[in-house]
């Protein structure tokens, strides 16, 4: 299938490894210049050099931070002096810390809200300028299955996250006169680095292996496995294409049926 990313430009934040590098990978192979971004630069540049290693495309890695506002700023300076312009935005952040109501203080609260929502609201009011002159844009949020299902340890990430798709939801209907679609991506169990440092740690920690400490996160999911971070950038490289032209105001999880909702 043609997606029509040839020559487009998108931007990924949080892309040096995960699900931020798995997206940018996607849509590198896809033809899109791409634009990286990580606190670690050394991670950033291993990610540059693996992207374009596996997609001989052009490749801009940005050192940037997204709950620093002038961070965010430079990164979109940065691609358009590269590229000219920006086509394609994919946010995406680390995720806040696990606990209950009990275990938070207001600075928990606030850094959650700088990091999920924040960060989300200046990144697109960096590029819209840029989509609305071109009258063509896709924004796509990486959110959670927490935005569809709660999980009970993750009261932060319920709660922020949630804006998000109000936001998304709201701009869909401001935008599409731009021919700017956005939408949400809500990724479950993936088995990201991060999710197998876990696994690891876990297992250790109760003598068990990692395949059982695996299995265990699974089964409530009906495929019976988690995902590789690939599975979510394929609907990231579709939403963000041509393909996806009737697309805007949506929610997609990519969780193996995980969600048990309805809607």
């Amino acid at each position: 299938m043609e997606l029509g990313l040839e020559g487009k430009v998108a931007i990924v934040t949080a892309s040096s490894k995960g699900l931020g590098k798995a997206c940018a990978l996607g849509l590198s192979r896809e033809g899109a210049k791409v634009v990286i971004c990580a606190r670690n630069e050394v991670e950033l540049e291993k990610a540059k050099d693996e992207i374009k290693n596996n997609s001989n495309n052009d490749v801009l890695a940005v050192k940037a931070d997204v709950t620093n506002p002038n961070d965010i700023k430079n990164l979109v300076e940065e691609t358009i002096k590269n590229f000219g312009t920006v086509h394609i935005l994919v946010t995406n952040a680390g995720g806040p810390p696990a606990g209950y109501f009990e275990n938070f203080t207001d600075d928990d609260w606030e850094n959650a809200f700088k990091l999920n929502f924040m960060s989300t609201v200046r990144l697109i009011r960096e590029v819209l300028p840029f989509m609305k002159n071109q009258k063509w844009g896709r924004i796509i949020n990486i959110t959670s299955v927490t935005v569809k299902q709660p999980i009970d340890e993750l009261i932060l990430s319920n709660s922020i996250r949630m804006s998000v798709v109000g936001l998304a939801k709201t701009l869909a209907l401001q935008l599409a006169k731009y021919n700017i679609l956005i939408n949400n991506v809500a990724p479950g169990y993936t088995l990201t680095d991060r999710v197998k440092f876990v696994i690891e740690q876990n297992a250790k920690s109760t003598g068990r292996s990692f395949e059982e400490v695996k299995n265990e996160l699974a089964k409530d999911i009906p495929l019976g496995r988690l995902a590789d971070p690939e599975e979510l950038a394929n609907l990231v490289v579709f939403l963000a294409s041509e393909k996806a032209s009737y697309i805007t105001g949506a929610t997609i999880p990519v969780d193996g049926g995980w969600i048990k909702g309805t809607y």
